[in-house]
């Protein structure tokens, strides 16, 4: 029997899109919710300190952690190759800035996320699914078989 178990993950993140026709072209922050959904074979040895288990979530943290809330926490992204490349100059005073190649948008996030979890999971377990949550009513989702 294959199950799916998730764990959730927060972080605050600021960020600024350049060229945006709206508030979010300035420099603003959200506490992003970070679900990640994992799949694979329930391990089945009685005598193995994970009976019972996909995989335990304390090892499922030990990966996403490093890979991406320590990465994106208290992090302030900005596109590079736009004027908001100035914020990651030392003398702002900005400590951890992150010059994307990308739009820092939710989605864009998202991919980059996902992109970091899919070769980081041992052999047996498949990501299934992702959804990074920006603000109480709008995210951005993921699903490993609509790919």
């Amino acid at each position: 029997m294959k199950l799916t178990v998730s764990k959730i993950f927060t972080f605050e993140t600021a960020h600024a899109l350049w060229g945006y026709d709206g508030k979010c072209a300035n420099i603003h922050g959200h506490s992003y919710i970070l679900t990640v959904s994992i799949s694979g074979p329930l391990i089945q040895d009685e005598n193995h300190p994970k009976y019972g288990m996909i995989m335990d979530f304390g090892e499922l943290k030990e990966i996403v952690k490093p890979q991406i809330v320590d990465v994106y926490d208290h992090c302030l992204l900005v596109r590079k190759n736009t004027p908001h490349e100035g914020y990651a100059d030392v003398e702002t005073a900005f400590k951890k800035v992150w010059l994307t190649d990308f739009q820092p948008t939710c989605e864009n996030m998202l991919v980059d996320m996902v992109g970091k979890m899919k070769d980081q999971l041992p052999s047996h377990i498949t990501l299934r699914y992702m959804k990074l949550q920006e603000t109480a009513t709008s995210y951005a989702e993921w699903f490993a078989d609509e790919q």
